[in-house]
């Protein structure tokens, strides 16, 4: 264990992400500090590390709360990964999951569910997991048999024996085994095992067909993930009995912050934060998975340092669309036939959503509104609650019953509902009664309901429920149909933002000054193991989408080649993207991706039912546009004809997220060029010998030889520069647009007035349009330096010339002279 107060600690300024598993340990993390460090990062942040199901390699399906992972070599390495990290000044953050666990096919693995399989709902810690038990009678639906529970029993597919020895909880009790899952004896009924059907009623638990799900599934579950079961941290011993390791670890000197995952699928998720705060060190950071949607912003009541920079990374990404080329890639969207409006896809995909993935959870919520307004007809309460579900436009509003209101009530925290309520009513007038008779139940679920109890249960689950239909509805089906650009098909973003790009810059200015005033430690990012596209794709992509000829081009022979391989030209558009953004990707990358692709857009595969004939079409169109042909020829010269146009991009994101107000994070392997797909392929191992070389190389030469190096030392060089400059980029420290006449093709930003952010934007057509002449970039009268290529600028009453802050770079990260006096070069 490590001793707190032993080691003087740098300052939360930047964090630097790293997956852990079987194959990349905490020691494994630990041989990395010495790049993390040479990088300029404050704090090392990790995927958790409870104990998760065997071979995880996420760790998100955590089984025991008691425990460090084994896997990950358990407390010790983890104390040791923390006491190397302490000793170099740097901090420990980690992920907790506190919104379910693992339901895996060996139940004894979670011995709180184990006990409740085993017991039922009476057992001492029934009330851990989110079951409706009235709905099968008092028994826990489990649908896994793969086919109905009659035909497995005539073909004896469910045995009766004793756990074995090396099955924990279940060692030595009579179990009931189907195929590798393995389920507990209710006490006295093995005397049953004669008569198989009578012993499987008198189980807590119930068998079905996996088909019978919607009716049969009776507990909360992460999304549509059947072996994720939520879990009701909202009762005060169950949140000490999930947290005390990972809070003995803080306590004890070990962890220093946490990222909380996906706090909107617990009940009172503003109530968890302040139950988390009071027991954490002073000025310990939190921070929360949040995705906020367009001008949302979070509540202001939370207690955390902000989000995990999901807003910043879309912010950023729109701010960088050519906005001269909107209309060419607009048109080549169109002529493919895909659908032309986005909002309509979401919406029928949010539909679909509501009507097959979330079946389950959508039961749940007519039960309870049965139960709070029994006046009204079930099958009119079912569809006004799909249609409310559909109209929530964010992930989810936070009414909590029992709040009296008053001065104190903030009304942002309902509007999303009162929003959407205003438009279901509008879209299904013949459900006015119910609408309405709902809306008071989900707003005021204190006020006149048959059942309160009924009633104050269905406002917390549809609020729990409306982000699985968005994120099944939006990032999971939509976003893998909708192509017209889809470096912005993002966690968290607008695509539709790329038909109106001159609005981008002005968002990003708005986001950012919000987020100094009231989130001045959120984090910023660029690249997560949960975005969809690396920050270096997305760059390419952009890249290319900014040269209207090679689009148009790339366009029309993806349809082409398409129809040759009978492949729809919308999916071929998603395509040649891709090939774009991630370059010569290996065939079994490529390919692992764009089967999930397929199946995740529901349209002509699916995971439960793909079609490889389909899929095999695809592949081979894909194998194709990589090796040879029109395709391959015309993404070989796009993406040659465009190279300074991807240096432009590729380091003007990165110098904007590393010096906008927040902590920057950096997710594993970023620190170079990366060009990984969606996960597992942003999982892959990293080179970190490699980067540590390339950075000591660097540090001794100062002359980057690639983009790579490129990244790196823009990376190094701003994260070095935020550790000792607080008067730029710590708390407190104000931003301001800075304004470059008369060209537009200049983003930059104030930081406390002291450094200047200065990109180029739009790099093709600024060229079309002859440079940028006599564009000045109106700074503050000083003698500034640019901390990336050491050039002096002495800026007057007019500013200085852009085409003198870009001689050598497309990006400029200028500091008053006098306050790098001291700083490290």
């Amino acid at each position: 264990m490590t001793n707190p107060d032993a080691t003087e600690r740098r300052p939360l300024t930047a964090t630097y992400r790293m997956q852990l598993h079987a194959g990349f340990t905490c020691d494994d993390a630990l041989a990395v500090l010495p790049y993390v460090e040479a990088l300029g990062v404050s704090h090392v942040y990790l995927s958790p590390v409870l104990a998760a199901a065997p071979g995880s390699e996420h760790g998100y399906d955590v089984l025991d709360h008691t425990r460090v992972n084994p896997e990950l070599g358990g407390r010790e390495a983890l104390e040791r990964l923390a006491s190397a990290a302490h000793a170099r000044g740097m901090g420990v953050v980690v992920d907790i999951v506190p919104n379910h666990m693992a339901l895996t096919a060996q139940t004894w693995r979670n011995a709180p569910l184990w006990e409740v399989l085993a017991q039922g709902r009476h057992a001492a810690r029934a009330h851990w997991f989110d079951v409706d038990w009235d709905h099968l009678g008092g028994r826990f639906g489990l649908p896994v048999l793969g086919r109905p529970l009659e035909e497995v029993l005539a073909a004896g597919e469910i045995t009766v024996g004793t756990g074995r020895d090396d099955e924990g909880p279940a060692a030595g009790r009579p179990v009931a085994r189907y195929f590798e899952h393995v389920l507990p004896l209710a006490p006295g009924t093995e005397r049953l095992a004669d008569t198989l059907p009578a012993l499987l009623e008198a189980q807590h638990w119930q068998l079905a067909h996996w088909l019978d799900s919607a009716e049969v599934l009776n507990y909360r579950r992460f999304f549509e993930v059947d072996q994720l079961i939520g879990v009701r941290v909202e009762e005060p011993d169950v949140f000490e009995a999930t947290h005390a390791e990972l809070l003995d670890l803080h306590h004890q000197g070990v962890v220093d912050g946490f990222r909380i995952d996906h706090p909107d699928g617990l009940a009172d998720p503003a109530g968890y934060l302040a139950m988390l705060h009071d027991r954490l060190r002073p000025d310990a950071p939190v921070w929360v998975e949040k995705i906020l949607e367009g001008p949302e912003r979070l509540p202001s009541s939370w207690r955390c340092e902000g989000t995990t920079g999901y807003d910043a990374a879309a912010a950023v990404t729109g701010a960088l669309v050519d906005p001269t080329t909107a209309e060419a890639v607009t048109t080549a969207w169109f002529a493919t036939g895909g659908e032309p409006d986005l909002e309509v896809e979401v919406e029928r995909c949010k539909r679909q959503a509501v009507e097959a993935l979330l079946q389950p959870e959508v039961g749940r919520l007519v039960r309870r509104a049965r139960e709070a307004l029994p006046q009204l007809d079930e099958h009119r309460l079912r569809a006004a609650l799909s249609e409310l579900l559909v109209d929530v436009h964010v992930y989810r509003a936070y009414v909590r019953p029992g709040d009296v209101g008053g001065a104190a009530r903030d009304d942002s925290l309902e509007r999303p509902l009162l929003e959407a309520l205003e438009r279901a009513r509008a879209t299904r007038p013949d459900l006015d009664a119910e609408l309405v008779a709902l809306g008071e139940v989900l707003l005021r679920p204190d006020s006149a309901a048959a059942d309160p109890g009924a009633a104050s249960d269905l406002c917390v689950r549809f609020q729990q429920t409306t982000g699985p239909v968005m994120a099944k509805g939006i990032e999971d089906t939509a976003f893998y149909r909708w192509h017209r650009l889809v470096a912005l098909n993002e966690v968290g973003a607008d695509p539709s933002v790329g038909e109106r790009p001159e609005e981008a810059v002005a968002a990003l200015h708005t986001w950012a000054r919000h987020q100094a005033e009231h989130w001045p430690r959120g984090m910023t990012t660029l690249s997560t193991h949960d975005t969809k596209r690396s920050e270096d794709v997305r760059a390419r992509i952009l890249a290319v989408a900014g040269d209207a000829d090679a689009w148009r081009e790339l366009s029309a022979a993806g349809a082409a080649a398409a129809q040759r391989h009978g492949v729809d030209a919308p999916t071929a558009h998603l395509v040649w993207q891709t090939l774009v953004g991630a370059g010569r990707v290996a065939t079994d990358r490529l390919h692992d991706y764009l089967v999930k692709a397929v199946r995740e857009a529901k349209l002509h595969s699916t995971w439960v039912e793909p079609d490889a004939a389909y899929e095999a079409r695809v592949l081979a169109l894909a194998d194709e546009m990589v090796s040879e042909g029109e395709v391959s020829d015309a993404i070989g010269a796009a993406v040659r004809d465009n190279e300074l146009t991807i240096r432009t991009l590729t380091l003007a994101q990165k110098v904007i997220q590393l010096t906008l107000p927040g902590v920057p994070d950096t997710y594993q392997g970023s620190g170079l060029v990366d060009l990984s797909l969606v996960d597992p392929d942003n999982r892959r191992p990293v080179d970190y010998d490699q980067r540590l070389a390339r950075l000591q190389r660097l540090d001794a030469t100062g002359r980057p030889r690639d983009l790579s190096d490129e990244v790196l030392w823009t990376t190094s060089r701003v994260l070095r520069l935020r550790s000792w400059l607080p008067q730029a980029y710590g708390p407190g420290a104000a931003y301001e647009p800075i304004a470059a006449e008369p060209s537009p093709h200049v983003l930059g930003f104030l930081r406390g007035g002291v450094a200047a952010t200065l990109t180029i934007r739009a790099p093709r057509a600024l060229g079309a349009a002859g440079g940028l002449g006599g564009t000045r970039v109106l700074l503050p009268p000083d003698h500034w330096r640019d901390a990336l290529t050491g050039a002096d600028h002495h800026v007057g009453e007019e500013g200085v010339l852009a085409v003198d802050v870009f001689a050598t770079a497309p990006a400029a990260v200028l500091v008053r002279a006098r306050d790098l006096e001291e700083g490290p070069r």
